[in-house]
């Protein structure tokens, strides 16, 4: 048998996910195809190349010797495809998929849309909600462009921009019964809260367990996905919310919201903007990366 694209590519996401559900979901085919694939693999390497530990596959010593080449054939590959292809925004029609959170979404987009509409009128946006686990995967097949936040523990292979710095506000409503415009921590604490609960590997969490290390755990009366939903269900109630000041400021008038600082040291979150080396000199690539650094970097405000 001879060996194809599609051949190295499963071989490449099996090695990462050690799992062929997993590997399955992330190459969106079946586990009887992917079986079917690996099966040839294994003959044509002559070796087991992956073996069943548990719930895991973990490679034998001849896939980790394969590794290097084998992400090295690919890279090229993307490199013949996209070299002479060539990217004009004023004419392409591409879509450009990422990922952010919503608060993100919020300070990223009225301005984004705005440029594309004078500057790129074809060009489409979809925005992917996170799926931490499948993060690195996906900008590595292409199917994300790129991903907006911090996180910090993505691998080497994932290329990162610092864009600005986050700081983070409490809201309450305008007339909420007790708090004062800057209330003590003890206030602070004795309110209820609700928190918003990162995705596993965002430095959110770093806020969220600042949060709780000064609020006592029956206070904490609900948990949330989004900073939307959370800044809206303070303007419903009496409970108070943290979330980044930039989509607190443009939330608050809408929502009859009042800011104030929170009463106790706050982490700074870094926002970046992250892409798989596979996709460092794609002409299309390159450009959206430009538009968002000089839109949102804290370097050109």
């Amino acid at each position: 048998m001879e060996l194809d694209l599609r051949h190295l590519r499963v071989f490449e996401v099996l090695l990462r996910e050690r799992n062929l559900t997993h590997a399955a979901a992330v190459l969106d085919v079946n586990q009887p195809a992917l079986s079917k694939t690996l099966a040839s693999l294994r003959l044509y390497f002559a070796d087991p190349l992956f073996i069943r530990v548990g719930h895991r596959m973990e490679p034998t010593a001849k896939a980790l010797e394969l590794e290097s080449s084998v992400s090295g054939l690919l890279d090229e590959v993307t490199m013949l495809r996209t070299r002479h292809r060539p990217f004009d925004p004023r004419t392409s029609s591409r879509t450009f998929s990422f990922s952010v959170v919503d608060a993100g979404i919020i300070r990223l987009l009225p301005p984004l849309i705005r440029f594309l509409h004078e500057q790129a009128p074809a060009v489409l946006l979809r925005v992917v909600p996170f799926d931490i686990e499948r993060l690195e995967s996906s900008l590595e097949s292409g199917s994300l462009d790129f991903a907006m936040g911090s996180f910090p523990s993505l691998t080497k292979r994932i290329r990162r921009q610092h864009l600005w710095s986050v700081t983070y506000v409490s809201i309450a409503r305008k007339d909420h019964p007790r708090l004062a415009a800057k209330p003590t921590l003890k206030a602070f604490a004795a309110e209820k809260h609700i928190l918003v609960s990162a995705a596993g590997g965002h430095a959110h969490q770093l806020t969220e367990r600042a949060i709780e290390h000064v609020i006592p755990a029956n206070n904490i009366t609900c948990r949330v996905p989004t900073f939307v939903t959370a800044a809206f269900l303070a303007s419903q109630t009496d409970a108070v919310v943290t979330v980044p000041e930039a989509m607190a400021a443009v939330l608050a008038r809408s929502l009859n919201l009042r800011l104030f600082p929170p009463p106790m040291k706050m982490p700074r979150v870094e926002v970046s903007q992250y892409w798989h080396e596979r996709f460092h000199r794609e002409p299309g690539s390159q450009w959206i990366r430009r538009v968002f650094s000089s839109l949102f970097a804290e370097s050109s405000e």
